[in-house]
């Protein structure tokens, strides 16, 4: 079978490219393992910046896929005695029911002209002379094999990057992720016994004994229904997500009486996105390029936003005619611009947390060494400075913690150099492993200094 896109997953990221495909007129078609009625079922965090269905000109959906209006995230220290309230556009949005968000995407895909082949596993990308030109596939419910040829192909198989981690070495693609730059998490959605009121923030509750190097999530929904986990990096010798979570957090008056809806655990890729994601004739996108907000965890968003952006690179290279890594090298840029700078500068604020204790934690939210602005500033992606005079004012209180915020100040730094660094993304492949070399090196400072 002959397309002009081939797009393997149809999550977010994967409905998004192939709507955007469909639309300009090409042949497109989705592969997806999971039945077509269970597209958009995925253990998750279920919330959705509102910010990013604007900036895709999206009209939000009015069929039950938004759940609950979010104002903000409030965000708990580890000695639960300080609260920081992030109110921003930014931090405002949904909780979604994801199961009817995602068939709404796939409708999206679908009704501009998408094929979907539902139930059919991808194996391996078809390579031919340098260039990805299709997928081989089975078909999960009669077991024979399916080639689907394309013209260019999208991964979009989340985590599992089924076609990303079977590239040659010389397409520059990234293979594999490191442990230490993955959340393994445990979700729960619960029936509680009553509604909870004033409940419309979004709660993440730090505390690095429960979760090391993660934190914790409590997200109310609709209909007393809550969506709760937590995630603990993949370091050393992590504890059991689901352990920690009956442990720690069922034990909680909240839950008292309540009944278990649904439960799953998964792996989040949280650290800055691949410094390359395209090859020939191959694009990556979503969670298969670590387009997770490292600090949150949060990927619906930046998944879409990859989705599109694949999506319209690749119209524009077939009306060249021409789907070389350089023809699709655009989508590397205006990601870096939209959001993967961003992600960069998070990762470093993450490499700052992951080896904080507890007591400096809530020292520093308490007596604010670390502000809630600082932490708006950071999410947003802003440059953010100490300031002289705010900065002794910091010393004098955090002077019992001065290794915490001399860390903080490295941190900062860092974050700035990182973000300088991204906006100098290579325009064309022939400067690009110049950039990576730099971008190990700024990594390495990081973690030489804050992990140390």
């Amino acid at each position: 079978m002959k397309f002009d896109v081939v797009v393997v997953g149809a999550g977010t990221a994967g409905c998004l490219a192939a709507k955007t495909a469909a639309e300009a007129g090409l042949k497109v078609c989705l592969v997806e393992r999971k039945p077509q009625k269970e597209i958009g079922e995925k253990v998750c965090g279920d919330a959705l910046g509102e910010h990013h269905l604007k900036s895709l000109g999206l009209e939000p959906p009015q069929h039950g896929e938004l759940e609950r209006r979010i104002e903000g995230v409030k965000i708990y220290s580890p000695d639960m005695e300080t609260v920081f309230t992030v109110r921003h556009e930014d931090f405002s949005g949904y909780l979604l029911n994801r199961r009817l968000f995602g068939q709404w995407l796939l409708r999206a895909a679908l009704d501009n002209g998408a094929v979907l082949f539902d139930s059919t596993q991808c194996l391996e990308p078809i390579i031919e002379k340098g260039f990805v030109a299709g997928v081989s596939a089975k078909n999960m419910k009669t077991g024979e094999k399916v080639r689907f040829e394309g013209k260019t192909v999208v991964d979009a198989s989340g985590f599992l990057a089924v076609v990303r981690r079977k590239l040659p070495r010389e397409m520059g693609v990234e293979m594999e992720i490191s442990n230490e730059d993955v959340e393994a998490c445990y979700r729960e959605i619960r029936q509680l016994r009553q509604e909870v009121e004033g409940k419309n923030y979004c709660e993440i509750y730090l505390n690095q004994n429960v979760t090391p190097g993660g934190y914790t999530w409590i997200f109310y929904k609709s209909n007393a229904k809550v969506n709760a986990g937590l995630g603990v990096c993949m370091r050393d010798n992590f504890p059991n997500p689901k352990e920690q979570f009956y442990k720690h957090i069922l034990t909680q008056p909240i839950f008292d009486g309540s009944l278990l809806l649904n439960s799953g655990a998964w792996y989040d890729p949280t650290r800055r996105p691949l410094d390359n994601m395209v090859g020939n004739g191959v694009i990556i996108t979503g969670d298969a390029a670590c387009l997770v907000n490292p600090i949150h965890g949060g990927g619906i968003g930046p998944s879409m936003i990859s989705g599109y952006l694949a999506g319209k690179t690749i119209v524009e290279a077939l009306e060249k005619g021409d789907v070389s890594q350089e023809a699709l090298w655009q989508y590397n840029v205006k990601y870096m611009e939209s959001y993967g700078t961003k992600q960069a500068s998070l990762d470093v604020f993450r490499l700052l947390l992951l080896k904080c204790s507890n007591e400096d934690l809530s020292y520093g939210m308490k007596y604010k060494l670390l502000t809630e602005e600082d932490v708006l500033k950071a999410g947003l992606g802003e440059d953010f400075h100490l300031n002289i005079t705010e900065a002794a004012k910091r010393v004098f209180r955090g002077l019992k913690r001065i290794h915490f915020l001399n860390k903080l100040r490295v941190t900062v730094n860092l974050m700035n150099k990182v973000k300088a660094h991204y906006r100098n993304y290579p325009k064309t492949p022939k400067d690009f492993e110049r950039w990576r070399l730099k971008t190990e090196a700024l990594f390495k400072e990081a973690k030489s200094k804050l992990m140390g």
